[in-house]
C-alpha cells in the first residue's frame, strides 16, 4: 500500500474514533442540558463527520483493483 493510502486509512480510523466519542456524548447526560442551538450544531457536526467517513471509506475501497 502506498504512503498516501495508509494516511487515508489512518485518517478514517481517527475520524471514526472521534465520531464515536461525539455520538456517545450526544447520548450522555450533559447533552440534554446544552442550549438548543449548541445541540443542533453538535448534531450537524456528527452528520457531516459521518458523511466524511463514508467518502473516506469509498476512497479506501477504490484502493484495491
Amino acid at each position: 500500500m502506498k504512503p498516501h493510502q495508509e494516511r487515508v486509512i489512518e485518517e478514517k480510523a481517527q475520524l471514526d474514533e472521534r465520531l464515536a466519542k461525539l455520538n456517545e456524548f450526544g447520548r450522555g447526560t450533559i447533552f440534554p442540558n446544552l442550549p438548543a442551538a449548541e445541540q443542533e450544531r453538535l448534531q450537524r457536526q456528527s452528520k457531516i463527520m459521518d458523511q466524511y467517513s463514508v467518502v473516506l471509506g469509498e476512497r479506501i475501497a477504490a484502493f484495491t483493483p
